[in-house]
């Protein structure tokens, strides 16, 4: 990589810009553009997105005040004024950012799927964040009599870590229902919390061949088929048992043998009950992989702190999807960056450290060689957030 660059033009250099062309030509977004083009819209938004700004002021006022930059960090001439970036997010379809963002997925995605992790195979963790907003301001989100809000439901790969479906809703919108619209792969693990817990659903991802974890809610009748025996507690795992629901609607909804497993959680001194169709994993493996679910949870951690979707920059809804899309597509950018850089990285750090960075000169390496180990001080913040809720 050239130096001499500012770290935001070296950054704009992962993009693929010839698919973000296709795309916007399929959609004709920059027809009658004069202005501003879809390029330069969507690098200012992950500008903002990658510098903190709060608002589209800030980000106007950012952007003026390096003007004399603008062309080496990739924006173009300019200038660039707040008042078109916010008709043009206003005005402009979302489908062109969404479209790009999963071609950033899956880019993302195919370059980190050699990632190491302590199993193989696919898994999947299934959540959502709720991002309240004001309903004077977003009447078009009534969520209820006095508040406003959207809810934005996530397929986490659990092994690139890397969002791989993006799905956004009403707050509204019950959790249960966003699993129809997963796009489910057989032979795959899927990772829900309670907030899922609905045996019909899960039925129809076991029919296709598919895996789940869940938590067992306390009100779940069944009878146990094999291993009613205390096990002798080796890793943890006090019980493994085959059962079968039992009562009417409950074996209507499930009509078929779940795996049941206890699991005592040491650090947390609290024991886990997990629901499982998969025979083949140890039952450690099961509750390790229902643990591994908080990455989900620490990836909307961040995705509000670190990359705008708190506070929108837009009242409308197409404003609105357009600065997550970007949003995402920054993180797969980051995401990118790491794995052809061989920073060795969490993915979460490598943001933390451009972002302050952004108008240095430095090249991206070398702005991680000499750095103290980032991921001791990564691991030092996920247990402060003290996520009772992990397992």
């Amino acid at each position: 990589m050239n130096t001499g660059k500012y770290v935001f033009s070296q950054l704009i250099e992962f993009l693929p810009k010839r698919i973000f062309d296709g795309i916007v030509k399929r959609h004709s977004g920059d027809k009658w553009t004069k202005a501003m083009s879809c390029w330069n819209q969507l690098l200012l938004m992950m500008f903002g997105q990658l510098s903190g700004c709060d608002s589209l002021r800030e980000l106007a006022c950012v952007i003026a005040a390096h003007q004399s930059k603008s062309y080496h960090l990739g924006f173009g001439k300019g200038p660039f004024a707040r008042s078109t970036l916010e008709y043009a997010n206003a005005n402009r379809d979302y489908k062109i950012f969404e479209e790009f963002a999963y071609y950033m997925i899956n880019l993302a995605q195919s370059k980190r799927i050699d990632r190491e992790f302590v199993i193989n195979g696919k898994f999947y963790a299934f959540d959502s964040t709720t991002i309240d907003l004001c309903l004077s301001l977003y009447e078009w989100a009534r969520f209820r009599k006095t508040k406003g809000g959207i809810k934005v439901h996530t397929l986490f790969d659990v092994v690139t870590q890397i969002p791989v479906y993006i799905h956004i809703t009403e707050a509204k919108i019950h959790d249960m229902n966003a699993m129809d619209d997963i796009p489910y792969e057989p032979y795959a693990f899927y990772i829900f919390d309670k907030g899922y817990y609905d045996l019909a659903r899960l039925y129809t991802i076991a029919t296709i061949g598919s895996h789940f974890i869940i938590r067992q809610k306390s009100s779940f009748n069944y009878e146990v088929i094999d291993g009613e025996n205390v096990l002798d507690g080796a890793d943890n795992v006090l019980l493994d048992q085959m059962i079968r629901p039992v009562g009417y609607h409950t074996k209507k909804k499930y009509p078929a043998e779940l795996r049941r497993i206890v699991y005592y959680a040491p650090d947390l001194k609290r024991t886990f009950t997990f629901l499982t169709n998969n025979r083949e994993l140890k039952a450690k493996d099961i509750a390790l992989l229902y643990k591994e679910r908080w990455q989900v949870e620490l990836f909307f951690r961040w995705i509000k702190l670190h990359l705008r979707v708190k506070s929108f920059w837009g009242n409308t809804e197409n404003a609105v999807r357009i600065q997550i899309y970007t949003a995402i597509a920054t993180y797969c950018l980051v995401a990118i960056v790491e794995h052809d850089c061989q920073l060795n990285r969490s993915t979460f750090n490598v943001l933390r450290v451009l972002s302050h960075s952004l108008l240095d000169k430095t090249s991206i390496r070398d702005l991680f060689s000499n750095s103290e180990s980032l991921d001791n001080r990564y691991i030092e913040d996920c247990s402060q957030l003290k996520f009772d809720f992990v397992y």
